[in-house]
């Protein structure tokens, strides 16, 4: 199996986002905009979780790919690349979670 990447699957959603294909569903939900594409991911993350406390492994991977497909196309209707998020997860890594989380603002 050769690498895949999430920069591969975020090109690939970048080029189906426009393409008018009528059998594109990346097509179709950038075209419903972001509150459909939203409410996808909110429903990809509960049955993610719906199988990882079931213990369902192949039922999560399959979710897991789902979730982070939808992820994905959020960013892209939102104008945010990848990259800023693993930006962002980059900077963190130099401090514990515990004191990452307790220096956000509160609000």
């Amino acid at each position: 199996m050769t690498e895949f990447s999430l920069s591969d699957l975020e090109k690939i959603v970048r080029e189906r986002a426009h393409s008018g294909d009528p059998d594109s569903w990346t097509a179709k939900l950038f075209a419903r905009g972001i509150d459909k594409a939203a409410q996808k991911l909110g429903e990809e993350a509960v049955e993610t979780v719906i199988a990882a406390v079931k213990g369902d492994k192949q039922a999560l991977v399959s979710e897991s790919a789902d979730l982070i497909y939808h992820w994905l196309v959020v960013l892209g209707i939102s104008g945010v690349p990848l990259s800023d998020v693993l930006r962002e997860l980059e900077g963190r890594t130099g401090r514990s979670g515990i004191a990452e989380k307790a220096s956000r603002p509160k609000g």
